[in-house]
């Protein structure tokens, strides 16, 4: 049987990469720094066919590193000792200067134990590390390994992106298609959009539509294959990320009939419900935040029914959820807040943490001033009392800055009033 297509297209050098030009432009800091020889120990972290493995396999070559894999899913500590053994100067990875870079595919699905194993190599840099993982690091890697690896994020590729790759491998006469096939320009984006961002994707729907053509893809061949099954999405420019986006931006702006019909277009398609459930939570978030704070407990409650009752009952436990937070209050406040003091924390570090609020749980602590001065809110009348909470650096700093809508024009009149409160009593 003919290798996929999909692995006959991998990328040979890092100048083939397309879709992560952050990782692997010749002036990205990561590739910089794999060419002057300083491997650094890191992980990889993206969804499904961004590239993870082969950006792995074109670090070893990059670096001259023999490239020695191990899947999560199938290897165990067992596996692990045989390549990296407890005890220095036997095995795989006796001296580093034997030049094999240890690659471990889905580390989320390692136990804690099995992360821990890691540790020591990888610190003292006995093992040159790779490690590739679709879920959140700060979830399902462990602290201590996560803290000395180097987070690259890997993004869903663009649509712009995966037509590249498609023509690629419909030009390419070594490993592609060759010329056997011609796609129209119409069908081709269907598929780039088809793919979510997925590449290997993408090229499995080009190799099965190929197939079955006749020598031409068009729109009327994918449609047709729709109808078996074999794409998520109808054809037609519907795009995954187009159609989860119109949902989202239809309840962003308030139009509960508009995002139910995209809700619709989604289910119809065979779009996977907790997709649109986990996006619903986010939106809630979002867009929603405080001006009706139980738009989120809805989408929650919606994400939590939809893994419980599955298709095709969630679909009414989806309309709900979605018509409920288009037609809810609008606000992004929340949204603005964190990502404000974020850029602060960014722009001025781990500023320390004032005295009097530090926790002071020993003898010693206290010795040290720990809580000293702290006054107690319940103290004092309203439950509220003048003290600074931020680092002296940034005294009088505002990052949530509430509307006048919904429950927020509640909340900023508290707040206004409490500061009204504070300056009556210092008068």
């Amino acid at each position: 049987m003919p290798r996929p297509l999909a692995a006959r297209m991998r990328p040979r050098s890092l100048d083939e990469v397309v879709g992560q030009e952050h990782l692997t432009a010749p002036d990205a800091p990561f590739r910089r720094a794999l060419e002057r020889g300083a491997f650094p120990a890191a992980l990889l972290w993206g969804p499904p066919g961004t590239g993870k493995t082969t950006l792995a396999r074109l670090c070893a070559r990059a670096a001259g590193l023999r490239f020695a894999p191990l899947s999560a899913v199938q290897s165990g500590l067992k596996d692990l000792r045989k390549l990296v053994p407890p005890e220095p100067g036997d095995g795989l990875f006796a001296s580093p200067r034997e030049g094999v870079l240890l690659f471990v595919d889905e580390i989320h699905r390692w136990s804690k134990t099995q992360q821990d194993a890691l540790l020591h190599h990888v610190e003292e840099g006995t093992v040159g590390f790779l490690g590739a993982t679709t879920e959140n690091p700060a979830f399902h890697v462990i602290p201590a390994l996560r803290s000395r690896l180097w987070l690259l994020q890997l993004h869903p590729l663009a649509v712009e992106s995966i037509e590249t790759i498609l023509r690629r491998a419909l030009a390419d006469e070594e490993r592609g298609l060759g010329g056997r096939v011609r796609v129209t320009d119409e069908a081709l984006g269907i598929i780039a959009g088809l793919a979510g961002g997925d590449a290997r994707r993408a090229l499995g729907i080009l190799e099965r539509a190929a197939a079955a053509s006749d020598g031409v893809v068009d729109p009327v061949l994918l449609r047709r294959l729709a109808e078996t099954g074999d794409l998520h999405h109808a054809p037609g420019g519907d795009a995954h990320y187009d159609t989860l986006s119109a949902l989202i931006k239809s309840i962003r702006g308030s139009d509960p009939d508009a995002a139910v019909y995209w809700l619709a277009r989604l289910l119809e398609a065979g779009e996977d419900p907790m997709i649109v459930a986990r996006r619903l939570v986010i939106a809630a978030s979002e867009d929603i935040g405080n001006a009706d704070p139980r738009a989120l407990g809805v989408a929650v409650d919606a994400l939590r029914a939809t893994r419980e009752i599955g298709m095709p009952e969630a679909r009414i436990v989806l309309a709900q959820a979605t018509t409920w937070l288009a037609a809810a209050p609008k606000s992004n406040a929340a949204y603005r807040a964190v990502d404000a003091a974020l850029a602060e924390v960014r722009r001025t570090g781990a500023l320390p943490v004032p005295l009097h609020l530090r926790n002071a749980p020993t003898g010693l602590a206290r010795a040290l001033g720990h809580g000293r001065d702290y006054r107690y809110p319940h103290d004092h009348p309203d439950a509220i009392v003048e003290q600074r909470y931020l680092p002296d650096e940034l005294e009088g700093a505002r990052y949530y800055r509430p509307t006048d809508r919904g429950a927020e024009r509640t909340i900023r009149e508290r707040l206004r009033w409490w500061a009204d409160r504070l300056r009556e009593r210092d008068r």
